[in-house]
C-alpha cells in the first residue's frame, strides 16, 4: 500500500492526466495468438528506452471484475515485459508502470489473456489469474524514480469480429451520472438506435449514446421492398413492467401512407413457431436495457419519398415516450426484398413468418379419407369410436415392407379406453357418450370431438389425425363434484403379433419383454412413453399434460428436462406397465390415486404415431450413395458417390447452423455438382446456433425465448460478447465457431423455415443433413415442404448419436425422432451405437429404421458390414476409411440392386434361411436371380445349411449355381456346393444366386 501511494504521489506530482479520454479501436488482423495472449491489447508508443514507464489505459471495458484478470506487457517482438507494476485497475481505465528498458518503440499490454481447457469441441476458457512478476530491485528503484509518459496509440481487438467498437465500450460511471441529471424525473429512457449498431450490453449504457445524448428522433433510409429494422433501446432507471410500443402511420408530404401495421416490434408481438399469434410480456429491471427490435415493412409499390410518423414507447403506469421517426425511402426496389444481404437485418421478420403452415399433404403421402367412423391414410386405417378413442388402427402394409396390400393387420384387441377407479373393489366411473362429431375434414387433417359424462366428471375428447400417421388427443377431465379416485388408467390392448417388439421407457430397442413395470423420473430420464410394433405395424404413444414443454436433448437433458404431467404423473405416483392378459399385450398408463374438488381440471393428452409411415424405398438406398465430406468434386464423381453431404466448418459451410455467410462460394460449388450430376445437401439445423449469427443481438433480446437459459462460459468470445445466461454448445477450433443452444420450440424455427427457402431458391441446395433435431413434426413438415417445391429433391437424412445415457436421459435415439421419421430419407445411427454386440431385434428397432419404412447407414468404428447389409446398410462414405462401402456398391451395381425386392429375414415369406437362428439372411431378389445377405450374431464360428426356396425366387434349382462373389474387404469368391457354408463369428457373405 505504502509503494503504491508512493507511486501515487509522484504521478500527481509530475501532472499526469488522471481524466477519462477515448482510444481509436482498430483491427489487429490477426497479428498475435489470442490462445495464449488473448483477444485484446493497448498498443503504446513509448518514445524513448526507460527504466520506469508510465500508462493510462482507458480502455473502457464491459467484463465484470478486470482486476481478477492478468495483465500481460509485451515489447514489439512479444518479449513479455516481467518489470510491471499495476498501480489500479477497474472496468474504466488502469494505470501501471513497466520496465521500457530495452528500447523505444511499440509495447503491448494485453488485458484478458486466456486458456483453453476441456474438450477441443467443447473448450472452457479460463482468464489467467493476476500475477507478480517484478523483481523487488526494480520495484525499489521504480519508486524513486521519475515515470516517463507512455502514449496509448489504440485499443486493438484480434480481429473485428472479436471488437467491442463501439457498442460494448462503456460509458463511465461520471458519464452516466452526468447524463441522467439532466433526466432527474424520467423513469426509462429511450435510445433509438439503427440497425447496425445491436445493443448487446445489459446494463452499461454504450459511449456512443453519452456522445449521442438523449434523441428524441430517429431518422434513416431504406429501398423499396425491403423490410427495415430499427431499435428502440430502454434504460429503465426504475423497474418497468408491459413495456409496448405503438406505431402512427407513416406520411409523405405528397399525400403518400404506410400503414401502421406495416410496422411492428419482435419483442412484444409475432406469431409462434406453429402459427399461432403470439404477444409477450416485456419488463424491465431497473439499472438495466431493453433492446426493442422495430422493423418496417416497405412495400414494393410505396412511393419514394420521406415518410414522417412516430413510435410511442409505454410501460405500465408511466408517461409515454414518442419517438418522432423520419424514413426516406428511396427510388431503388430492393433486389429479393433485401433478404440476399442479411447483415443488414433485413432477415428478420423471418422470425415472425407462416411459410409452409398450411397442413397440406407431403409426398409420398395420400389425402386422407373419411368412410362413416374410419380414417384411411397411406397404408393404414384409423376406426374412431363412439366416445372419441382409438377403436381399432390397422395397417396394410405387407411383412416385406415393400409395398400396401390388401389383408389388414389389426394393432388392437379392443379399442383404447380409459378406466377410472374409485376407492373399493370393482367401483368405478360409468360413462355415457354423445357421440363422436368431425369437426374438421380436409386432405392433411380430420379431427373430431366427443363428450363423455359419469355422474362425478365429464371427459371431453378433442382429436386429430393428420397424413402421416400422427394422432393427438386432447382429453379434458373436468369434475362436477368432490370426489377420490384410487386410480385412472389409460389402457392400449395390443395384438401379441404386433407387439413384438418395443423400444423406450428404459429400455433399448428389440423384443418385448413379458413385462414392464416403470415409473416417471423426468429429473433424469427423457422418457414419456414407447413405441411397440412388429416391422409391418406399430405403434408409439407419448403421454403429455397441457404444459408440455420439449425439453433439450444431445448431452443437454439435465438442463431442461421434461415437466411432470401432473396428470399422469401425479407427483410421481404414476407409471406404465406392461403384461399379457388374455389375447392381449396390455400397456397401462396409471396415475395413481387422487382427489379432485368440484370444478377441478385435469389434462390426460397422449399422442400416438402409427407405424410404419410408408413402404421401404429401397431404390432410393441402392441409387443415392452418400458421400460425408467437402472435397473436390471430381474425386467424389470419382467415387461413385451421388450426393454429397456438406458439414459446418468448411470453406463453404464454415458457421454452424447459419448457411448464410458464405453463401456465394456454397452456391458456386453447388452449381458445379450439379453440372457433374451431383445433388449436394448441407448441415443445417438449430439445436445450436453460431455465434456469427448477424441476429445474435436480436435474438439475445428475446429474453430466454430462443436462447436457453444457462451458467455461461465456454469459448472466449461468447464469455466477453454474450457474457451469461447462456449455455455453450459446440466449438470449431479450426474457424473458432462458438455456438450457443437453442432453447427449443420457438421464432427461430419460422426463421429456419424461410432460411431453408432462401437456400433452396437461390443456392439450390438439394436438401439438408440434420445432426440430431431439436424441433418437432411442425417445423419438419414445414421443412420439407419448401426443400421440395417447384421438384427439388429434398433430400434429408438424420444423423444420431446413441442418446441412451445420462446426459441424454436415457432415451433412445429412434424414439426420440421418431415424429420426423415420415420425412426423411434415410438414418445414420450414429456414434456409441454398437454394431458389434448388440441383438438383431436392436439393429433392426434402433438402428435400421425398416419397421419405420426408411433404411439407414451405419457409422460408429465403420459399422459392421455383412450385417449391415442384412438391412440394406454400408458405412457412408467419406467420414472413415474403415470398411470402404465402394466394392458393395459396385456390386450393387453390377446385380442391379435397384431393380430388386427386399425380403428381409422378419418376414415370414424369406425365402431363403439358414437353419441356424443366430445366421439370419436377407434376400434382394429379381427377375432369374438372387442376392442373399447373411450374418452371424453366433458366439463362435459356425456352419450353416441353406434352406432354399426355389419356386419362391422363380428360379429352377437344377439350373441354378450359388456363389459368393468377390468383395474386395468383405469376401472372397468361393462356389457353394450343397447349401453348407462356414460363417466366421461376427461376419457372413453376399451370395449370388441365378
Amino acid at each position: 500500500m505504502l509503494l503504491k501511494q508512493t507511486f501515487t504521489g509522484i504521478l500527481l506530482a509530475a501532472g499526469f492526466a488522471a481524466t477519462a479520454q477515448v482510444l481509436p479501436y482498430t483491427d489487429g488482423h490477426h497479428a498475435w495468438d489470442p490462445d495464449s495472449l488473448g483477444n485484446h491489447r493497448a498498443v503504446l508508443a513509448v518514445p524513448a528506452p526507460s527504466k520506469v514507464a508510465y500508462v493510462r489505459i482507458d480502455w473502457r471495458r464491459r467484463d465484470e471484475h478486470p482486476e481478477n484478470k492478468r495483465v500481460i506487457v509485451t515489447d514489439a517482438q512479444d518479449h513479455r515485459i516481467l518489470n510491471v507494476k499495476l498501480l489500479h485497475i477497474s472496468r474504466e481505465y488502469a494505470t501501471l508502470l513497466f520496465d521500457a528498458s530495452t528500447g523505444k518503440g511499440t509495447y503491448y499490454v494485453y488485458y484478458m489473456p486466456y486458456k483453453n481447457e476441456g474438450r477441443s469441441n467443447y473448450p472452457r476458457g479460463v482468464y489467467l489469474k493476476p500475477d507478480t512478476t517484478a523483481s523487488a530491485t526494480w520495484l525499489a528503484s521504480a519508486g524513486a524514480a521519475k515515470p516517463q509518459p507512455v502514449q496509448v496509440k489504440e485499443l486493438q481487438a484480434v480481429d473485428a469480429f472479436n471488437s467491442f467498437y463501439p457498442m460494448e465500450v462503456i460509458a463511465t460511471a461520471a458519464e452516466t451520472r452526468a447524463l441522467l441529471a439532466k433526466h432527474k424525473d424520467a423513469a426509462y429512457l429511450v435510445f433509438p438506435e439503427d440497425k447496425m449498431h445491436a445493443i448487446r450490453m445489459p446494463h452499461d449504457l454504450p459511449y456512443r449514446w453519452i456522445k449521442s445524448g438523449v434523441q428524441q428522433s430517429f431518422a434513416a433510409g431504406t429501398d423499396r421492398g425491403c423490410y427495415f429494422a430499427f431499435q428502440l433501446g430502454v434504460y429503465a432507471l426504475q423497474p418497468l413492467e408491459n413495456v409496448q410500443v405503438h406505431f402512427s402511420s407513416l406520411q409523405a408530404a405528397n399525400g403518400a401512407t404506410i400503414a401502421a401495421g406495416e410496422l411492428s416490434c419482435i419483442n412484444t408481438n409475432g406469431r409462434a413457431y406453429d402459427g399461432s399469434p403470439l404477444t409477450q410480456a416485456v419488463n424491465v429491471p431497473a439499472q438495466s436495457i431493453q433492446p426493442l427490435w422495430c422493423g418496417l415493412e416497405v412495400p414494393a409499390g410505396a412511393a419514394p419519398g420521406v415518410y414522417n410518423g412516430t413510435a410511442t414507447v409505454q410501460a405500465a403506469g408511466q408517461k409515454p415516450t414518442v419517438i418522432t421517426l423520419k424514413i426516406t425511402v428511396n427510388e431503388k426496389v430492393a433486389v429479393n426484398g433485401g433478404v440476399n444481404e442479411p447483415a443488414n437485418m433485413t432477415r428478420v421478420n423471418w422470425l415472425n413468418s407462416d411459410l409452409a403452415q398450411q397442413n397440406t399433404v407431403i409426398a409420398p403421402y395420400t389425402p386422407l379419407q373419411v368412410q362413416d367412423s374410419v380414417i384411411s391414410l397411406l397404408g393404414r386405417r384409423f376406426t374412431i369410436g363412439q366416445d372419441g378413442m382409438p377403436l381399432q388402427i390397422a395397417s396394410l402394409y405387407t411383412p416385406e415392407m415393400t409395398s400396401i396390400g390388401n389383408a389388414a393387420h389389426p394393432l388392437l384387441t379392443e379399442a383404447i379406453h380409459f378406466h377410472f377407479n374409485k376407492p373399493g373393489a370393482d367401483d368405478f366411473l360409468h360413462w355415457k357418450t354423445e357421440g363422436f362429431h368431425i369437426t374438421r375434414q380436409d386432405g392433411g387433417t380430420v379431427s373430431w370431438s366427443a363428450r363423455n359424462t359419469a355422474d362425478a366428471m365429464t371427459m371431453d375428447v378433442q382429436a386429430r389425425l393428420e397424413f402421416d400417421g400422427f394422432v393427438a388427443y386432447t382429453v379434458k377431465l373436468t369434475a362436477l363434484q368432490d370426489l377420490d379416485l384410487s386410480d385412472i388408467k389409460l389402457h392400449i390392448p395390443m395384438q401379441p403379433e404386433m407387439a413384438r417388439y418395443m423400444m423406450g421407457l428404459g429400455l433399448k430397442g428389440g423384443n418385448r419383454p413379458d413385462s414392464l413395470h416403470w415409473k416417471w423420473d423426468v429429473a433424469h430420464k427423457n422418457q414419456d412413453g414407447a413405441w411397440t410394433g412388429n416391422v409391418n405395424g406399430g405403434l408409439q404413444f407419448s403421454l403429455r399434460d397441457e404444459n408440455y414443454v420439449r425439453p433439450l436433448n444431445t448431452n443437454f437433458y439435465l438442463q431442461k428436462p421434461l415437466h411432470l404431467p401432473a396428470s399422469w404423473g401425479n407427483d410421481n405416483k404414476g407409471g406404465i406397465d406392461v403384461y399379457p392378459k388374455g389375447k392381449s399385450i396390455v400397456y397401462s398408463a396409471y396415475s395413481g390415486a387422487r382427489s379432485m374438488k368440484k370444478g377441478d381440471v385435469l389434462y390426460f393428452n397422449f399422442n400416438l404415431l402409427i407405424t410404419p409411415f410408408h413402404p421401404l424405398q429401397t431404390d432410393f438406398q441402392w441409387t443415392n450413395r452418400f458421400y460425408h465430406k467437402y472435397d473436390n468434386l471430381d474425386t467424389i464423381k470419382g467415387t461413385g458417390a451421388t450426393v454429397i453431404n456438406i458439414h459446418h466448418g468448411t470453406p463453404i459451410n464454415p458457421w454452424i447452423n447459419y448457411p448464410f455467410i458464405e453463401w456465394k462460394k456454397m452456391k458456386d460449388y453447388i452449381d458445379e455438382a450439379h453440372r457433374k450430376g451431383l445433388k449436394v445437401k448441407i448441415y443445417n439445423t438449430i439445436r445450436e446456433l453460431s455465434d456469427h449469427a448477424y441476429e445474435l443481438p436480436v435474438l439475445r433480446s428475446l429474453g430466454h425465448e430462443v436462447y436457453s437459459p444457462g451458467k455461461g462460459g465456454g469459448f472466449s468470445w461468447l464469455q466477453e460478447h454474450v457474457d451469461s445466461d447462456y449455455i455453450a454448445a459446440w466449438f470449431v477450433p479450426e474457424v473458432k465457431d462458438a455456438a450457443i443452444i437453442n432453447s427449443g420450440m420457438n421464432r427461430w424455427h419460422n426463421y429456419y423455415v424461410e432460411g431453408m427457402n432462401w437456400l433452396v431458391q437461390n443456392v439450390g441446395i438439394d436438401g439438408i443433413y440434420l445432426d440430431d433435431v431439436a424441433f418437432d413434426r411442425v417445423t419438419m413438415k414445414r421443412i420439407k415442404r419448401v426443400l421440395t417445391q417447384d421438384g427439388h429433391p429434398g433430400i434429408i437424412d438424420l444423423h444420431s448419436a446413441n442418446q441412451y445415457n445420462k446426459s441424454d436421459g436415457f432415451n433412445n435415439s429412434a424414439n426420440l425422432y421418431m415424429e420426423n421419421f415420415p420425412y426423411l430419407n434415410r438414418l445414420w445411427f450414429g456414434e456409441y451405437f454398437d454394431y458389434q454386440q448388440n441383438s438383431p431385434d436392436f439393429f433392426l428397432t434402433e438402428v435400421s429404421g425398416i419397421p419405420f419404412g426408411l433404411m439407414g447407414e451405419m457409422l460408429q468404428d465403420g459399422g459392421n458390414p455383412w450385417r449391415g447389409m442384412v438391412y440394406g446398410m454400408t458405412n457412408r462414405l467419406g467420414w472413415t476409411d474403415v470398411n470402404d462401402p465402394r466394392p458393395l456398391w459396385k456390386l450393387w451395381a453390377q446385380f442391379g440392386m435397384e431393380h430388386a425386392e427386399m425380403i428381409g429375414y422378419w418376414s415370414p415369406n424369406c425365402p431363403v434361411k439358414t437353419g441356424n437362428d443366430k445366421v439370419l439372411a436377407t434376400v434382394y431378389r429379381q427377375q432369374g436371380r438372387t442376392l442373399v445377405a447373411m450374418a452371424s450374431w453366433a458366439p463362435a464360428d459356425t456352419t450353416v445349411q441353406l434352406d432354399i426356396d426355389w419356386k419362391a425366387l422363380g428360379i429352377d434349382p437344377a439350373k441354378a449355381s450359388v456363389k459368393v462373389p468377390a468383395v474386395a474387404g468383405f469376401q472372397e469368391e468361393m462356389v457353394v456346393k450343397d447349401g453348407k457354408l462356414p460363417v466366421a463369428k461376427g461376419k457372413g457373405y453376399l451370395l449370388w444366386i441365378e
